[in-house]
């Protein structure tokens, strides 16, 4: 029979450690998802088949996130936009997909980066709540409700 040496137990509890140490901060990154604040929903002046959305997207995260598209039942359909001013003239473009870093924020503002929700399924309220979901690169969801205020709230 062969010599059969005893296993450094000390070894092998470092080895599961490390192993579990490396599932756990995995599962946590996973989890990790873009935060939606101080949502709203500018109601138009008079009854249009769109409104605007804004608020604040943070990445709280070790990575960076990129929203690649938005939706949500209260619409149907939710596009990001961009609006600049190009030669003293102000254009709007929809924006494909919007990258974070870590750790970093996009601001949805008038005038500038902006959701357009067009073809509202029923008629919105002020102070009602709109959920609006942001679907990312990577395959997650990220969720924010929005509050619906009138035009200069």
């Amino acid at each position: 029979m062969g010599y059969h040496r005893p296993m450094n137990t000390t070894r092998a509890r470092l080895g599961l450690i490390t192993l579990l140490l490396a599932a756990s901060s995995a599962v946590s990154a996973a989890e990790c998802t873009a935060k939606i604040i101080d949502a709203w929903v500018r109601m138009p002046p008079a009854a249009m088949p769109m409104m605007a959305g804004f608020g604040r997207i943070e990445n709280p995260c070790a990575n960076p996130v990129t929203i690649v598209g938005a939706s949500s039942a209260a619409f149907g359909s939710v596009e990001m936009h961009e609006t600049r001013v190009v030669d003293g003239i102000s254009r709007m473009r929809a924006v494909p997909e919007l990258r974070i870093a870590p750790g970093g924020a996009a601001t949805f503002k008038p005038g500038g980066l902006h959701l357009m929700l067009m073809e509202p399924v029923a008629t919105l309220k002020p102070g009602s709540k709109v959920a609006i979901e942001f679907t990312l690169k990577d395959g997650g969801k990220a969720l924010g409700e929005f509050v619906v205020k009138k035009a200069g709230d």
